[in-house]
Protein backbone atom coordinates (compact mmCIF):
# COMPACT_ATOMS: atom_id res chain seq x y z
CA UNK A 1 0.00 0.00 0.00
CA UNK A 2 1.30 3.15 -0.93
CA UNK A 3 1.90 6.27 1.38
CA UNK A 4 -0.82 8.04 0.00
CA UNK A 5 -3.53 5.14 0.47
CA UNK A 6 -2.26 4.66 3.88
CA UNK A 7 -2.64 7.95 5.01
CA UNK A 8 -6.66 7.67 3.19
CA UNK A 9 -7.49 4.75 5.32
CA UNK A 10 -5.67 5.69 8.08
CA UNK A 11 -7.88 9.01 8.22
CA UNK A 12 -11.09 7.12 6.90
CA UNK A 13 -10.68 5.10 10.14
CA UNK A 14 -9.48 8.39 12.54
CA UNK A 15 -12.93 9.64 11.12
CA UNK A 16 -15.09 6.66 12.27
CA UNK A 17 -13.25 6.81 15.69
CA UNK A 18 -14.30 10.36 16.18
CA UNK A 19 -17.71 9.71 15.00
CA UNK A 20 -17.88 6.57 17.46
CA UNK A 21 -16.11 8.70 20.08
CA UNK A 22 -18.73 11.58 19.90
CA UNK A 23 -22.06 9.51 20.16
CA UNK A 24 -20.38 7.91 23.41
CA UNK A 25 -19.50 11.25 24.70
CA UNK A 26 -23.03 12.43 23.91
CA UNK A 27 -24.64 9.55 25.75
CA UNK A 28 -22.03 10.11 28.96
CA UNK A 29 -22.56 13.99 29.16
CA UNK A 30 -26.57 13.03 28.91
CA UNK A 31 -26.27 10.74 31.68
CA UNK A 32 -24.03 13.29 33.80
CA UNK A 33 -25.62 14.77 37.16
CA UNK A 34 -25.19 18.45 35.74
CA UNK A 35 -26.68 17.84 32.52
CA UNK A 36 -30.40 19.55 33.25
CA UNK A 37 -27.93 23.31 33.24
CA UNK A 38 -28.13 22.21 29.28
CA UNK A 39 -31.60 21.46 29.15
CA UNK A 40 -33.66 24.33 26.36
CA UNK A 41 -36.78 24.64 24.65
CA UNK A 42 -36.64 24.92 21.00
CA UNK A 43 -38.78 26.86 18.60
CA UNK A 44 -41.71 23.70 18.53
CA UNK A 45 -41.56 24.12 22.29
CA UNK A 46 -39.60 20.88 22.61
CA UNK A 47 -37.08 20.05 25.00
CA UNK A 48 -33.31 19.70 23.06
CA UNK A 49 -29.78 19.78 24.91
CA UNK A 50 -26.67 21.79 24.68
CA UNK A 51 -24.64 18.01 25.16
CA UNK A 52 -23.62 17.84 21.82
CA UNK A 53 -21.76 20.63 22.45
CA UNK A 54 -19.21 19.31 24.78
CA UNK A 55 -19.39 15.84 23.32
CA UNK A 56 -18.39 17.53 19.74
CA UNK A 57 -15.81 19.47 21.44
CA UNK A 58 -14.22 16.61 23.52
CA UNK A 59 -14.33 14.11 20.19
CA UNK A 60 -13.35 15.82 17.56
CA UNK A 61 -10.07 17.54 20.04
CA UNK A 62 -8.74 14.32 20.88
CA UNK A 63 -8.93 12.86 17.36
CA UNK A 64 -7.45 15.47 15.21
CA UNK A 65 -4.90 15.69 18.39
CA UNK A 66 -4.31 11.89 18.14
CA UNK A 67 -4.11 11.92 14.46
CA UNK A 68 -1.95 14.70 13.97
CA UNK A 69 0.21 13.26 16.48
CA UNK A 70 0.37 9.83 14.82
CA UNK A 71 1.15 11.24 11.41
CA UNK A 72 4.53 13.10 12.95
CA UNK A 73 3.28 16.59 13.49
CA UNK A 74 2.89 17.01 17.17
CA UNK A 75 2.92 20.78 17.20
CA UNK A 76 -0.25 20.89 14.76
CA UNK A 77 -2.00 18.38 17.16
CA UNK A 78 -1.36 20.60 20.48
CA UNK A 79 -2.77 23.40 18.56
CA UNK A 80 -5.33 21.27 17.55
CA UNK A 81 -6.12 20.31 21.43
CA UNK A 82 -5.54 24.10 22.76
CA UNK A 83 -8.53 25.37 19.95
CA UNK A 84 -10.48 23.03 19.55
CA UNK A 85 -11.05 22.69 24.08
CA UNK A 86 -10.24 25.92 24.54
CA UNK A 87 -13.01 27.52 22.61
CA UNK A 88 -15.52 24.59 23.30
CA UNK A 89 -14.54 25.26 26.67
CA UNK A 90 -15.26 28.98 27.60
CA UNK A 91 -18.18 28.61 24.50
CA UNK A 92 -19.77 25.94 27.19
CA UNK A 93 -19.33 28.85 29.98
CA UNK A 94 -21.33 31.39 27.77
CA UNK A 95 -24.00 28.76 26.73
CA UNK A 96 -24.39 27.82 31.01
CA UNK A 97 -23.76 31.41 32.63
CA UNK A 98 -25.01 33.21 29.42
CA UNK A 99 -29.00 31.84 30.17
CA UNK A 100 -28.83 33.63 33.57
CA UNK A 101 -31.15 36.08 34.29
CA UNK A 102 -28.80 38.56 34.74
CA UNK A 103 -26.70 37.86 31.66
CA UNK A 104 -29.55 37.89 29.35
CA UNK A 105 -29.52 41.56 28.36
CA UNK A 106 -25.51 41.32 27.80
CA UNK A 107 -25.89 41.32 24.42
CA UNK A 108 -23.26 42.89 21.25
CA UNK A 109 -20.32 44.81 22.32
CA UNK A 110 -22.17 47.77 23.62
CA UNK A 111 -24.10 45.23 26.22
CA UNK A 112 -20.70 44.13 27.51
CA UNK A 113 -19.17 47.74 27.84
CA UNK A 114 -22.34 48.53 29.54
CA UNK A 115 -21.93 45.10 31.85
CA UNK A 116 -18.17 46.68 32.55
CA UNK A 117 -19.31 50.24 33.36
CA UNK A 118 -21.31 47.96 35.90
CA UNK A 119 -18.84 46.41 37.38
CA UNK A 120 -19.59 43.29 35.61
CA UNK A 121 -17.97 40.69 33.78
CA UNK A 122 -20.41 39.30 31.05
CA UNK A 123 -20.22 35.66 30.28
CA UNK A 124 -20.01 36.66 26.27
CA UNK A 125 -16.89 38.58 26.59
CA UNK A 126 -15.23 35.79 28.67
CA UNK A 127 -16.01 34.09 25.82
CA UNK A 128 -14.62 36.46 23.22
CA UNK A 129 -11.22 36.95 25.28
CA UNK A 130 -11.34 33.24 25.56
CA UNK A 131 -11.36 32.30 21.69
CA UNK A 132 -9.07 34.87 20.84
CA UNK A 133 -6.60 33.81 23.49
CA UNK A 134 -6.57 30.12 22.41
CA UNK A 135 -6.53 31.08 18.71
CA UNK A 136 -3.04 32.45 19.52
CA UNK A 137 -1.79 30.46 21.51
CA UNK A 138 -2.82 27.15 18.47
CA UNK A 139 -1.50 29.97 16.01
CA UNK A 140 1.93 30.13 17.92
CA UNK A 141 2.21 25.98 18.23
CA UNK A 142 1.40 26.06 14.19
CA UNK A 143 5.44 25.84 12.41
CA UNK A 144 5.66 28.93 10.28
CA UNK A 145 8.51 28.28 6.72
CA UNK A 146 9.26 30.56 4.38
CA UNK A 147 9.57 29.84 0.94
CA UNK A 148 12.35 28.64 0.88
CA UNK A 149 11.64 25.91 4.21
CA UNK A 150 13.26 27.67 6.86
CA UNK A 151 11.69 28.68 10.14
CA UNK A 152 10.23 32.15 10.74
CA UNK A 153 11.86 34.18 13.25
CA UNK A 154 11.49 37.98 14.66
CA UNK A 155 8.84 39.76 13.09
CA UNK A 156 7.61 37.67 10.51
CA UNK A 157 6.96 35.10 12.71
CA UNK A 158 4.84 37.33 14.43
CA UNK A 159 2.44 38.20 11.49
CA UNK A 160 2.19 34.87 10.82
CA UNK A 161 1.30 34.06 14.48
CA UNK A 162 -1.12 37.22 14.77
CA UNK A 163 -2.66 35.89 10.97
CA UNK A 164 -3.33 32.47 12.07
CA UNK A 165 -4.75 33.48 15.03
CA UNK A 166 -7.20 36.10 13.13
CA UNK A 167 -7.73 32.52 11.07
CA UNK A 168 -9.03 30.13 14.16
CA UNK A 169 -10.96 32.82 16.52
CA UNK A 170 -12.33 34.46 13.08
CA UNK A 171 -13.51 30.63 11.78
CA UNK A 172 -14.96 29.64 15.24
CA UNK A 173 -16.76 32.81 14.97
CA UNK A 174 -18.22 32.38 11.83
CA UNK A 175 -19.53 28.62 12.60
CA UNK A 176 -20.95 30.38 15.79
CA UNK A 177 -22.98 32.65 13.18
CA UNK A 178 -24.22 29.57 11.11
CA UNK A 179 -25.18 27.72 13.94
CA UNK A 180 -28.88 28.95 13.83
CA UNK A 181 -31.00 26.09 12.16
CA UNK A 182 -30.79 23.00 12.58
CA UNK A 183 -28.36 20.82 11.12
CA UNK A 184 -26.81 24.00 9.28
CA UNK A 185 -23.07 24.31 11.21
CA UNK A 186 -22.36 20.32 10.88
CA UNK A 187 -23.36 20.44 6.63
CA UNK A 188 -20.88 23.39 6.72
CA UNK A 189 -18.15 22.03 8.41
CA UNK A 190 -18.39 18.63 6.93
CA UNK A 191 -18.26 21.17 3.14
CA UNK A 192 -15.17 22.03 4.76
CA UNK A 193 -13.46 19.69 6.35
CA UNK A 194 -13.73 16.88 3.66
CA UNK A 195 -11.05 18.70 1.42
CA UNK A 196 -8.85 19.90 4.01
CA UNK A 197 -8.96 16.03 5.46
CA UNK A 198 -7.57 14.69 2.25
CA UNK A 199 -5.05 17.07 1.79
CA UNK A 200 -1.70 17.50 3.33
CA UNK A 201 -1.97 17.21 7.19
CA UNK A 202 -5.27 16.50 7.23
CA UNK A 203 -5.50 14.43 10.30
CA UNK A 204 -7.46 17.53 11.88
CA UNK A 205 -10.20 17.50 9.65
CA UNK A 206 -10.46 14.14 9.58
CA UNK A 207 -11.44 13.69 13.28
CA UNK A 208 -13.46 17.04 13.04
CA UNK A 209 -14.90 15.66 9.88
CA UNK A 210 -16.07 12.08 11.58
CA UNK A 211 -17.30 14.16 15.30
CA UNK A 212 -19.85 16.51 13.05
CA UNK A 213 -20.90 13.32 11.50
CA UNK A 214 -21.41 10.98 14.25
CA UNK A 215 -23.73 14.13 15.73
CA UNK A 216 -25.30 15.30 12.71
CA UNK A 217 -28.41 12.82 12.94
CA UNK A 218 -29.03 14.37 16.26
CA UNK A 219 -28.72 17.80 15.35
CA UNK A 220 -31.07 17.68 12.37
CA UNK A 221 -33.65 15.41 14.50
CA UNK A 222 -34.05 18.35 16.90
CA UNK A 223 -32.91 16.15 19.72
CA UNK A 224 -29.35 18.32 20.47
CA UNK A 225 -27.74 21.58 19.63
CA UNK A 226 -24.25 22.65 19.24
CA UNK A 227 -24.58 25.83 21.20
CA UNK A 228 -21.54 28.25 21.33
CA UNK A 229 -19.50 25.05 22.59
CA UNK A 230 -20.09 22.90 19.89
CA UNK A 231 -19.56 25.71 16.98
CA UNK A 232 -17.01 27.43 18.57
CA UNK A 233 -14.91 24.17 18.62
CA UNK A 234 -16.06 23.58 15.14
CA UNK A 235 -15.32 26.14 13.78
CA UNK A 236 -12.13 26.46 15.64
CA UNK A 237 -10.52 23.39 14.80
CA UNK A 238 -11.32 23.99 10.84
CA UNK A 239 -9.23 27.12 11.41
CA UNK A 240 -6.64 25.46 12.70
CA UNK A 241 -6.36 23.07 9.60
CA UNK A 242 -6.72 26.17 7.58
CA UNK A 243 -3.63 27.96 8.77
CA UNK A 244 -1.90 24.54 8.70
CA UNK A 245 -1.77 24.45 5.11
CA UNK A 246 -1.59 28.04 4.20
CA UNK A 247 1.36 30.57 3.98
CA UNK A 248 1.33 34.16 4.97
CA UNK A 249 -0.73 35.19 2.30
CA UNK A 250 -2.83 32.65 2.37
CA UNK A 251 -3.85 33.60 6.42
CA UNK A 252 -3.93 37.17 5.28
CA UNK A 253 -7.08 36.23 2.41
CA UNK A 254 -8.44 33.86 4.70
CA UNK A 255 -8.74 36.43 7.38
CA UNK A 256 -9.68 39.57 5.02
CA UNK A 257 -12.88 37.15 3.89
CA UNK A 258 -14.11 36.29 7.68
CA UNK A 259 -14.07 39.89 8.58
CA UNK A 260 -16.28 40.61 5.77
CA UNK A 261 -18.42 37.73 6.50
CA UNK A 262 -18.59 38.93 10.30
CA UNK A 263 -18.94 42.65 8.98
CA UNK A 264 -21.57 41.49 6.84
CA UNK A 265 -23.83 39.52 9.33
CA UNK A 266 -24.25 42.75 11.45
CA UNK A 267 -26.14 44.02 7.98
CA UNK A 268 -27.53 41.02 6.22
CA UNK A 269 -29.28 37.78 7.77
CA UNK A 270 -27.32 34.70 6.30
CA UNK A 271 -30.82 33.09 6.81
CA UNK A 272 -32.83 34.95 4.49
CA UNK A 273 -29.67 34.65 1.89
CA UNK A 274 -29.50 31.36 1.92
CA UNK A 275 -33.79 31.13 2.01
CA UNK A 276 -33.55 32.78 -1.65
CA UNK A 277 -30.76 31.03 -3.11
CA UNK A 278 -32.34 27.51 -4.50
CA UNK A 279 -29.37 25.61 -4.05
CA UNK A 280 -28.09 26.71 -0.67
CA UNK A 281 -32.22 26.36 0.88
CA UNK A 282 -32.34 22.48 -0.79
CA UNK A 283 -29.04 21.74 0.84
CA UNK A 284 -29.82 23.74 4.34
CA UNK A 285 -32.86 21.49 4.47
CA UNK A 286 -31.56 18.29 3.55
CA UNK A 287 -32.12 15.65 6.43
CA UNK A 288 -33.98 18.42 8.85
CA UNK A 289 -37.76 17.43 9.95
CA UNK A 290 -39.84 19.79 8.25
CA UNK A 291 -41.52 22.88 9.63
CA UNK A 292 -45.09 22.24 11.63
CA UNK A 293 -47.67 23.93 9.76
CA UNK A 294 -50.42 26.48 11.07
CA UNK A 295 -52.91 24.02 12.73
CA UNK A 296 -50.93 21.13 13.07
CA UNK A 297 -50.94 18.51 15.68
CA UNK A 298 -48.43 18.91 18.11
CA UNK A 299 -45.30 16.95 18.01
CA UNK A 300 -45.17 14.08 20.91
CA UNK A 301 -42.52 15.17 23.94
CA UNK A 302 -38.99 14.34 22.60
CA UNK A 303 -36.03 13.70 24.91
CA UNK A 304 -33.68 16.29 26.02
CA UNK A 305 -30.86 14.90 25.07
CA UNK A 306 -29.62 11.68 23.09
CA UNK A 307 -31.49 8.35 24.42
CA UNK A 308 -29.11 7.10 26.70
CA UNK A 309 -29.82 10.24 29.26
CA UNK A 310 -33.46 8.04 29.37
CA UNK A 311 -35.44 11.22 30.86
CA UNK A 312 -38.63 12.53 28.91
CA UNK A 313 -39.79 15.93 29.65
CA UNK A 314 -42.81 17.51 28.67
CA UNK A 315 -42.52 20.64 25.88
CA UNK A 316 -41.76 23.76 28.31
CA UNK A 317 -41.87 22.28 31.39
CA UNK A 318 -37.88 23.40 31.82
CA UNK A 319 -35.26 25.09 30.20
CA UNK A 320 -35.66 28.52 28.51
CA UNK A 321 -38.50 29.54 27.31
CA UNK A 322 -39.47 29.03 23.92
CA UNK A 323 -37.58 32.11 22.08
CA UNK A 324 -35.54 33.22 24.49
CA UNK A 325 -32.34 30.74 22.89
CA UNK A 326 -31.77 33.22 20.55
CA UNK A 327 -30.68 30.39 17.94
CA UNK A 328 -33.37 28.59 16.32
CA UNK A 329 -35.75 29.90 18.57
CA UNK A 330 -37.27 32.90 16.60
CA UNK A 331 -35.51 35.26 18.41
CA UNK A 332 -32.46 36.07 16.54
CA UNK A 333 -31.33 39.19 16.12
CA UNK A 334 -31.26 40.97 13.60
CA UNK A 335 -28.71 40.68 11.13
CA UNK A 336 -28.78 37.37 10.84
CA UNK A 337 -26.95 35.79 14.53
CA UNK A 338 -24.43 38.46 14.96
CA UNK A 339 -25.34 38.37 18.62
CA UNK A 340 -24.47 34.38 18.54
CA UNK A 341 -20.65 35.16 17.51
CA UNK A 342 -18.16 36.87 19.47
CA UNK A 343 -20.11 39.98 19.27
CA UNK A 344 -22.55 38.36 21.67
Amino acid sequence: MTGVKAATVGRALLGLAAAGLARQALAGISRTAGARALDRVNHRGEPVSLAAGPAFALAASATAGAGAAVEGSPRLAAASLVAGLGCGAVGLYDDIVGARPDQKGDKGFRGHLAALREGRVSSGLVKIAGVGAAGLVAAALLPTTDRRGRRRRGLGRAVDVALGAGVIAGTANLYNLLDLRPGRALKAGLIVGVPLAAGPGGAPAAGTVGAAAGLLPDDLGERVMLGDSGANSLGALLGVALAARTGRLGRAGLFAGLVALTAASEKVSFTKVIERTPVLRELDALGRRPATGAGATPPAPRRASDGAAGRVTAPGQRGAPAGETGRRAGARPAGGGSGTGLAQ
